[in-house]
């Protein structure tokens, strides 16, 4: 049977992924950095994630793992680079070296998000913060020392796990109104869908960059709005511009006002089909109620 060694398996794709991957298909290695249940890999050792290559002699690695947190990336710089970066490095010299094909999923941050049209994956990267700029160093380090790679950047991701949809719903049951920023607009994508895109890859060797988002796009309060609407609930969203939620939360960094990401790489070599948006919120919202 094929192993498959999943990286921050414990976050939002990674579990998608163990949800949905069949274990008559492939074996799954699922590990993450200090989390009781899983194997015990910290990306960023070199050694570490070599020696483990070695003895598992995978098929393929799925790297899930990322410093995520865009706010704690502007202070925390060298760990948002080890983590972003280094650790793709080295699963890429890993791969390349014991004959594995690499998954590395990265973000609509490493563009400037000042674009007036979706993103393809010719479009120049032109990262802000510092989330985007580690996150695109580890694309090219992997592009560097991988031979068989696939590189996904996703956006708006929300599935089992802390996210977008959850917050929303929680702060609903404390405030009758809500404000949420309407001046940045994206694609809310569903970690399943991902999962579905990303095990699509894993056989083929329809290798390169592609964007892999829910069809369609929305603001953050149109976001908002209907995943009140799905769940029956009354709260009022306030929409307000990213200066104001600024003055309201000065610590946070910039966003992208437009990360809409076209995929453009799936359509072009018939891959995975992504579904629309709010088809996808649909189905993932009666497993929160």
């Amino acid at each position: 049977m094929k192993k498959i060694i999943v990286t921050g398996s414990n976050g939002q794709l990674g579990r998608a992924i163990r949800s949905l991957c069949s274990s008559a298909d492939y074996e799954l290695i699922n590990t993450d950095f200090g989390v009781q249940g899983l194997v015990d890999l910290d990306i960023t050792d070199l050694d570490s994630v070599i020696g483990f290559c070695r003895e598992v002699k995978p098929y393929a690695v799925i790297n899930c793992a990322a410093h995520t947190n865009v706010d704690a990336c502007e202070v925390q710089v060298d760990a948002a680079h080890k983590i972003n970066a280094i650790g793709p490095r080295n699963l890429a010299i890993a791969t390349a070296e014991t004959g594995a094909k690499l998954v590395h999923i990265s973000t609509d941050y490493v563009f400037s998000g000042e674009g007036t049209r979706p993103y393809t994956e010719f479009d120049p990267p032109a990262p802000k913060a510092m989330y985007g700029i580690t996150k695109l160093a580890g694309e090219n380090f992997v592009r560097q020392f991988s031979e068989h790679f696939f590189i996904i950047r996703t956006a708006w991701l929300y599935g089992d796990g802390k996210n977008f949809v959850k917050t929303m719903l929680r702060l609903a049951d404390s405030h009758d109104n809500i404000s949420v920023v309407n001046d940045q607009v994206g694609s809310p994508t569903s970690a399943n869908e991902l999962a579905k895109a990303v095990l699509s890859l894993v056989p083929t060797e329809n290798y390169g960059l592609f964007h892999g988002t829910c069809e369609g796009q929305c603001s953050w309060a149109d976001f908002a709005k209907a995943i009140f609407a799905a769940a029956g609930k009354n709260t009022v969203v306030t929409p307000v511009t990213s200066e104001q939620y600024k003055e309201m939360n000065p610590a946070s960094a910039d966003r992208p006002h437009f990360s809409v990401l076209e995929n453009y790489m799936f359509r072009l070599t018939g891959g995975y089909g992504f579904a629309d948006w709010e088809k996808a919120l649909a189905e993932y919202m009666p497993d929160l109620m």
